[in-house]
């Protein structure tokens, strides 16, 4: 019979130890924030570096193929930084700067391989195909792995490195920031200048569009209508240009109420940007309405146009480069060759005997 010293109270006080020892996370696996920012450098530097170069290629007018070769190399660095540079250096430039390491499962700090950091990458899209679930795993797994890091048996691991391997990282971290936040900036003000361009061309083609229309409805009223057409009128110009066209109108009726009506058969657009442009127009119509005293008006006026704050044009000044011409409508010349009219009765032969 054998006899111990051992005391209960001490045995069971080891056993809960061990216990808890076991249930206790492994200090050395990587956080799932370290993992993020690794993955967030390695991939979506390059990426956005590449969309600046497509975007700003595009802007500029580059071929088609511009783009596509970005995107080529973005691939490139992608691929030869996640898989290749790791069974070279055991680092990638996004898990240098945050000392973690793709390690097989079952401990002994043995790399992963390229080829099994390729099979990973490439099960990484069952963690994405799982409505993100995948990526969320390392949160509540007690090895902190993906989907991925199961199929293949890895882990990431803290590997700490110091003397010039922390230069490095510290080195490789300033250059992934500094990429990342140059090809953000390139980004922003590529596609804020292709956003103002577009916004250019738009504005030209709406006052290519409308400016025209708009001077005909500024110039043109009716003898009956004409209070009413003079207030449209009034409401389509700018503050600066209400007193010019108010007096304008007045003298439209100084011999009475009458009645213009022009159309615009030419125009072109001499300047525009978002919020301003300068338009020429060229205009034919009829002052009048009894056929005894119809004039045939034409005329030519530069206008100069505001974008209103609800995005509608206002004309804010117009200009006659020649005055406005109008002829009787017994003066208006026949086209060439087109026979004369036939002279009134009892008039004289015309000279030279011709019958």
């Amino acid at each position: 019979m054998t006899v111990t010293d051992d005391d209960p109270a001490e045995t069971e006080t080891d056993i809960e130890t061990q216990a808890a020892a076991s249930a206790a996370p492994d200090a050395g696996l990587a956080s799932w924030s370290a993992r993020a920012g690794a993955i967030g450098l390695d991939a979506l530097t390059p990426v956005a570096v590449a969309y600046a170069a497509g975007v700003t290629a595009f802007i500029l007018g580059a071929p088609w193929w511009a783009g596509a070769v970005a995107a080529s190399l973005a691939a490139v660095v992608v691929g030869s930084n996640r898989w290749l540079l790791p069974a070279l250096t055991g680092w990638s430039w996004g898990r240098s700067v945050f000392g973690i390491q793709v390690q097989r499962s079952g401990g002994g700090d043995v790399d992963a391989g390229v080829g099994r950091l390729v099979l990973r990458d490439l099960a990484h899209l069952l963690d994405t195909a799982a409505l993100l679930v995948g990526w969320l795993w390392p949160l509540w797994d007690a090895r902190h792995r993906t989907f991925a890091d199961i199929l293949l048996h890895t882990e990431v691991r803290v590997v700490e490195r110091d003397g010039a391997d922390g230069a490095e990282r510290r080195r490789a971290g300033m250059v992934l920031v500094l990429a990342a936040v140059l090809g953000l900036i390139g980004t922003g003000l590529s596609v804020q200048h292709y956003r103002d361009e577009r916004a250019i061309t738009q504005a030209r083609q709406q006052i290519s569009e409308q400016g025209p229309r708009i001077v005909e409805r500024v110039l043109s009223f009716g003898a009956a209508s004409y209070k009413d057409d003079f207030a449209k009128a009034q409401a389509l110009a700018t503050d600066n240009f209400r007193g010019q066209l108010s007096a304008l109108q007045r003298d439209a009726l100084r011999n009475g109420p009458t009645s213009l009506e022009l159309n615009a058969v030419s125009s072109a657009v001499l300047s525009s940007d978002q919020h301003r442009a300068s338009m020429l127009v060229a205009l034919l119509g009829q002052r009048g309405a009894d056929v005894k005293t119809l004039r045939f008006v034409s005329a030519t006026a530069v206008a100069d146009f505001v974008r209103s704050p609800d995005g509608g044009w206002r004309v804010d000044k117009m200009r006659l480069l020649k005055g406005t011409r109008s002829e009787g409508a017994q003066q208006i010349p026949a086209p060439a060759g087109s026979p004369a009219p036939p002279a009134p009765a009892g008039s004289p032969a015309p000279p030279g005997g011709t019958r």
